[in-house]
């Protein structure tokens, strides 16, 4: 072997960064609705790290584009905080507006958009100033928010109005709206900003919607064998980078429902806690976190093999879940 491969190799070996493609290690961050905390779980050693008391309920969590802060949607304390990845400390708060649920951050890294359910308001918040740039009227109990990959449009879920609303980034104006089932409470765009997919609730069911069109082109329909239906309540959803599988949180069914994302159809339903919530991938889409708020824990999803691996005690009604590289 040559210098330059035993220094490479030994360099892998020490980092696990190896030269056939060693699993990254990352740090998971879960927060516990009604333990105002957050819990920090090692995605390698899938242990817990380290316990953060934060504000009031918070619920929507997601990390900023440089990896430096998470931002959490402290609901019962009408702020969205900062906390600083490095220090492990809350250090800035954000004038989000009352009761905020979920957010999301243009790819730019600003500004944020936050859901605020009790005004039905849309905030658009400056990231480094910490000013409001908009609010956004929009539908009643407003809850999640997607972004599409190239920025250019923010979508908002009203629970109650039953609709995601289509805003554009530039002028902060709703240019569509698009009827759903009952109760949306979660959108996410596919990687290549083609489809958003929508989750109600009490519907029971995820609408897939052409993001150029905005015409619905699927409602997918769950069936869980040995669960009643009205225990269907799909929330969280995620879709693989490379679009060929889709995951939802079916809530009190206790269930992940595995989707071929290609022709819409369910192939597998995979137990996990009780209540499962939100969802999050690794960035290299090999593991998949869910928080399970009735069994105060996360189940960690082996996503090539669709296998739950690992059952990780969190604080109590573990709600959201955001993952950053370490």
């Amino acid at each position: 072997m040559s210098v330059f491969r035993l220094a490479v190799a030994t360099m892998a070996a020490v980092t696990g960064i190896g030269l056939g493609g060693a699993a990254q290690a990352y740090t998971v961050y879960i927060s516990n609705e009604k333990g105002n905390s957050l819990t920090v779980i090692d995605s390698d050693t899938l242990e817990v790290q380290t316990t953060i008391p934060v504000g009031q309920r918070p619920r929507g969590i997601m990390l900023t584009k440089d990896d430096k802060k998470v931002l959490i949607c402290a609901s019962d304390s009408d702020t969205v905080q900062v906390l600083d990845v490095a220090s492990r400390k809350i250090v800035a708060d954000l004038p989000s507006g009352p009761d905020p649920e979920l957010l999301n951050i243009h790819p730019s890294g600003s500004p944020v958009y936050v859901a605020n359910e009790d005004d039905s308001m849309l905030t658009v918040i400056d990231l480094e100033t910490k000013k409001v740039l908009a609010e956004v009227p929009v539908g009643v109990e407003p809850e999640g928010v997607g972004m599409s990959p190239d920025g250019k449009v923010v979508v908002v879920t009203s629970e109650t109005t039953n609709m995601a609303h289509f805003i554009d980034t530039e002028t902060n104006e709703i240019f569509d709206n698009v009827l759903v089932g009952q109760r949306p409470r979660f959108a996410d765009f596919t990687a290549d900003g083609a489809q958003l997919w929508v989750t109600s609730e009490v519907a029971g069911t995820a609408t897939v919607i052409d993001a150029k069109t905005r015409e619905i082109l699927k409602v997918i329909e769950f069936s869980v064998p040995g669960v009643q239906p009205e225990y269907i309540q799909p929330v969280g959803v995620r879709i693989s980078k490379d679009g060929t599988k889709a995951f939802v949180a079916l809530g009190p069914a206790n269930r992940v429902a595995v989707i071929n994302a290609k022709t819409f159809e369910v192939e597998d339903y995979l137990l996990v806690g009780k209540r499962v919530w939100q969802l999050a991938f690794t960035p290299d889409q090999k593991l998949l976190f869910a928080t399970n708020g009735n069994s105060n824990d996360v189940s960690v999803i082996d996503v090539q093999s669709l296998k739950v691996i690992k059952s990780i005690p969190t604080g109590t009604a573990p709600w959201g879940v955001t993952i950053s590289q370490k």
